[in-house]
């Protein structure tokens, strides 16, 4: 069994799993948890369907890269607007 194949088949299992949890929780805090579990697998999807037999392409491992970047901002974001709607705020 290939690396490949196991990255792909993790990254598939992680997929389910947040999915599962996106559909099942009404928790906003684990549902953000969901949204990155699955933003974690479909990168683990990405850069094994491009490992090649001999180079790895670099242009997934920008996108995969670039989607970490933008994970934690949206992260941040999402966080700040679930304590504004639970009233975590003194406010």
């Amino acid at each position: 069994m290939s690396a490949s194949l196991i990255y792909m088949a993790a990254g598939a299992v992680l997929a389910g799993l947040a999915l599962y949890r996106l559909a099942t929780s009404r928790d906003l805090f684990l549902r953000i948890l969901g949204l990155n579990v699955l933003s974690v697998a479909m990168g683990a999807i990405l850069l094994s369907a491009a490992r090649g037999a001999l180079v790895t392409d670099a242009v997934p491992q920008a996108f995969v890269l670039t989607g970490i970047v933008v994970l934690v901002a949206v992260t941040a974001a999402l966080l700040a607007m679930a304590e504004s709607l639970e009233g975590g705020g003194d406010d």
